[in-house]
Parts: C-alpha cells; sequence; structure tokens
C-alpha cells in the first residue's frame, strides 16, 4: 500500500467514525423506532446496515458519475446539499406525522375501568384499553412493515457530505483500486460505528423504567425523529 492510499485510508476511517459518531440521525430514528415497534435485535440490525447501505451507495453512486463525466467537486457538492436538505424535511415530515399519530393513538388507549354487577350480586371491576382490543390487526402490521422502507428511503436521500471531496476524488487520482479500498473503508466504518451505537443503545433503553409511558413510545419516537432533522436542517448538525 503506498503512502498516499495509507493516509487516504486512514482519514477515510475517521472521518466515517466522527461523521457517524456527531451525526445524530445516522442513528437515533433506529434507536427510538426500535422501542416504539418492538423490533428483535436481528430486524434491528437488518434495518440498520440497509439504510446504512443506502446512504452511502447513493453518494459513491454520485461521485462515480462525477469521476467519470469530469464535473467539479463544487457542483457535487451542491448536489449534495440540496440532498441533504430533502432528507432533512422528509425527517421532519416522517416524525411530525408519527407523532401526531402516536399521542392520538397513546390518548385513545388511555387506560380506564368498567364495574359490573354479576348475577350474585357481586361488583366486578376490570381495566382495559379500547384500541390494544379492538385495533385492527391488519392496519398495525402493513404500518410496521412500511416503516423501515420509509427510513431507507430518507437515508438514500441524505448525502455523506465528507465522501466526495475528501475521499473519492483524491483517490480516483490513483487508482480504481484506491477508489474502491478508500470507499468500502469508510463505507464499512460508517456502517459498524451505526450499528454499535444503535444496538448498544437498543439494549440499554430496554432495560429503563419506562412501563408507565409505554403507550406514548410512538409519540416519543416521532418527535425525537422531527427534532433530528429540524437539528440537521437549522443547526447543521
Amino acid at each position: 500500500m503506498s503512502p498516499e492510499l495509507l493516509v487516504l485510508t486512514i482519514t477515510a476511517a475517521s472521518l466515517g467514525f466522527f461523521h457517524t459518531l456527531l451525526g445524530p440521525d445516522h442513528y437515533i430514528p433506529f434507536i427510538v423506532m426500535a422501542r416504539s415497534g418492538r423490533w428483535s435485535l436481528v430486524k434491528t440490525t437488518w434495518v440498520t446496515i440497509l439504510c446504512g447501505l443506502g446512504h452511502i451507495l447513493s453518494s459513491v453512486l454520485l461521485g462515480t458519475i462525477g469521476i467519470a463525466l469530469g464535473i467539479g467537486v463544487t457542483k457535487l457538492e451542491g448536489a449534495e446539499s440540496f440532498r441533504g436538505g430533502l432528507a432533512a424535511w422528509a425527517l421532519i415530515a416522517f416524525g411530525l406525522v408519527y407523532f401526531v399519530w402516536g399521542l392520538r393513538r397513546a390518548l385513545r388507549n388511555r387506560p380506564h375501568t368498567h364495574s359490573h354487577v354479576h348475577e350474585d350480586r357481586a361488583d366486578h371491576i376490570h381495566r382495559h384499553v379500547h384500541t390494544q382490543d379492538h385495533t385492527h390487526v391488519h392496519a398495525a402490521e402493513k404500518s410496521a412493515n412500511l416503516t423501515p422502507w420509509i427510513l431507507f428511503t430518507i437515508f438514500v436521500l441524505g448525502p455523506c457530505e465528507p465522501l466526495i471531496p475528501m475521499l473519492m476524488y483524491p483517490a480516483a487520482k490513483g487508482s480504481l483500486f484506491g477508489v474502491v479500498w478508500v470507499t468500502g473503508v469508510f463505507g464499512g466504518v460508517t456502517i459498524m460505528t451505526m450499528l454499535s451505537i444503535v444496538l448498544v443503545s437498543s439494549l440499554g433503553v430496554v432495560l429503563l423504567p419506562l412501563r408507565q409511558l409505554e403507550r406514548y413510545t410512538h409519540a416519543f419516537a416521532g418527535a425525537a425523529i422531527c427534532l433530528c432533522g429540524m437539528a440537521i436542517q437549522f443547526l447543521g448538525l
């Protein structure tokens, strides 16, 4: 490995780690959706990996086209910035809609009691929740199946900002192997960092005493995703 490629490799690994760690949009949506949707660790893992691949490969495709056509870095950065804005607004919109749906569901899901008098004149009080008893199961299943694909679409829109200007173009000046290698290192570290944070946090969240707030988990998830999108759009995170 040449000294230049070694430097690019270290840079790719460092940027992949810190870019992911400092970007809450890379892991918060998966943590909160896994909790509210009661995803298994297997489902959480494959959804995170799938979205991470979409996130990286979309920028790889744009960068490859730019290299092939000789498009300037500035123009590609403009395209990435536009995609970043779309992804941020998509997170805001999805989070807001999910928050409203979750809040409405929580209010309908408020536990209450009923008193019944049996034939032996004994009073009997039971506690139940209407939506748990009567909500259509298939509608809930469709919503659960659709959510990962919504996240995937949003992550495909979201750019990997450092990838094109700082990795792909310097690597392209060397060799095709350099492009593939540096991109692979960046992508691998990014996805592994995402997955590590998501899985550790998901295991930790399960241990929190949140039983009394259980019915609000969807609303909390929507609010967290919405705030995440707002942080990206307005704070530049």
